[in-house]
């Protein structure tokens, strides 16, 4: 409804009524904030960020990061039926800004991270234990949160959203839980290029948050969700596509260079003597292209197939974006686990979807770091690398790193975080990768392969 006519969603309420119900309706939203504000101190600046405004046809609440829009007639109803009500949907609106939920919504299944994010924010309203925004359904929904929370391993938004994309639940199931959890509108969220507080803004207010909380957490003895939703949406964001980068190195390329001769002679031979130019140009040109490297993959147990596949897609795209790679390179990928389980080299961009059409994951030992350094070194030794730049270590991060730094940039490459595994070395470079987005890729690759499968049993023998 949001966008129709004024005229339209007013009716034939008088002029004097409406203006009544708009300037009540500010009211019922400003005691509403003020009541969070006395009670969550820390959400002060949060609170200062998002400003009321009415949006008459919203039939809700609705947020873009720097307003909090209300429809008047929607608040006034919901202050009759419950003033904590208001109460509660203001913080939830709040919420979904401080934990970064509004943003990258047109790159996820929408319907999925509007319940996911709902019941995040919701698991850290109910831990609270406020009474301003407690409602008389609250009681109900601890049962609730301590399955989901057992089901997808945490109530954080991504856990939830990897839970629900990963098991598909009843109808009925989901149903429940969007009557129980769900509170504002998400309209907004859809229009990103034109949000003006950005994903970095909340990010701020949000490190401020954390650190205010452990007063306020230490005297009401709650705050496991908040911290753990805060966590999350403060934890570092790694850029792997510039991390990358590093692994270019400067060579020689066949093709014009434009920059190493002068234009004004060229042209000028070119009109006084025919088709003689006076400077000829160079037929090569020095570029950063990633020649060689190294990709070693842990297959322990916690690395499946897919997922590696997956990785391995996403790093070559990456690497030959914008003709990043040389024509000749030498690649090798590893498997290994406490030893080397294969070594197979790449040497034109065509031979990797042979080599991941044809992979078998070979290994599913415990991890140690060290054989794989110790093989590259040797491979060294016997010249098969000319100037090796770097080692991707694709790995769940437990195992013996190495002492010494090799003479090369080394990528410990992560598929989630986890408070259990210990620091990289001081040497090596940490990237974190979006696991939703690879297991998301690495069900795609399954589902094909079994297509494909499918389609082969099918088939006559002639065929």
């Amino acid at each position: 409804m949001e966008g129709e006519d004024l005229a339209s969603i007013k009716g034939t309420v008088p002029e004097t009524e409406t203006k009544q119900i708009a300037r009540l309706a500010a009211q019922a939203v400003s005691l509403a904030r003020d009541g969070l504000l006395i009670h969550l101190r820390f959400l002060d600046r949060a609170l200062a960020q998002l400003q009321p405004e009415e949006r008459w046809g919203l039939d809700g609440l609705a947020t873009d990061g720097a307003r909090l829009y209300y429809d008047p007639l929607y608040v006034l109803r919901l202050y009759k039926a419950s003033p904590k009500a208001l109460s509660r949907v203001c913080l939830h609106s709040l919420l979904h800004c401080v934990f970064g939920h509004i943003y990258g919504y047109d790159r996820l299944d929408q319907e999925v991270w509007d319940l996911a994010v709902d019941i995040a924010v919701e698991a850290v309203i109910v831990e609270l234990e406020l009474d301003a925004v407690r409602l008389d359904t609250d009681p109900e929904l601890p049962g609730k949160l301590k399955v989901l929370r057992q089901d997808a391993g945490g109530l954080t938004a991504d856990k939830l959203y990897r839970y629900f994309r990963q098991n598909r639940l009843p109808e009925r199931t989901l149903a429940d839980y969007r009557r129980s959890f769900t509170r504002d509108v998400h309209f907004y969220w859809k229009t990103a290029e034109r949000l003006e507080m950005t994903e970095e803004d909340w990010q701020q207010i949000s490190r401020r948050i954390r650190a205010e909380l452990k007063s306020f957490t230490d005297a009401r003895g709650v705050g496991a969700a908040l911290k753990e939703s805060l966590e999350d949406s403060t934890k570092e964001r790694y850029d792997y596509h510039a991390i990358l980068r590093r692994f270019m190195v400067m060579g020689e390329q066949m093709g014009v260079n434009e920059d190493e001769y002068d234009y004004i002679y060229y042209t000028y031979g070119l009109s006084n003597y025919g088709n003689l130019p006076l400077v000829e140009p160079l037929e090569y040109r020095e570029e950063k292209r990633v020649k060689e490297f190294v990709i070693a993959i842990d297959t322990s147990a916690s690395c499946s197939g897919a997922i590696v596949k997956a990785f391995l897609r996403r790093t070559f795209e990456m690497l030959m974006e914008a003709e990043n790679f040389f024509q000749k390179i030498n690649i090798h990928i590893l498997q290994c686990d406490s030893a080397i389980r294969s070594d197979v080299k790449i040497s034109a961009k065509g031979e990797l979807d042979a080599y991941l059409d044809d992979l078998h994951i070979r290994g599913f030992g415990g991890t140690d770091f060290r054989p794989v350094f110790a093989y590259v070194e040797e491979l060294q030794e016997q010249g098969e690398f000319e100037n090796l730049k770097g080692l991707i270590y694709f790995t769940d991060g437990f195992g013996i790193y190495p002492a010494a730094k090799p003479p090369y940039d080394v990528i410990f490459a992560f598929l989630n975080e986890d408070d259990t595994r210990g620091p990289v070395p001081s040497w090596s470079m940490k990237v974190v990768l979006e696991e939703e987005t690879l297991e998301e890729e690495a069900l795609e690759e399954e589902a094909l392969e079994e297509k494909a499968s499918e389609i082969k049993r099918v088939l006559p023998a002639e065929t």
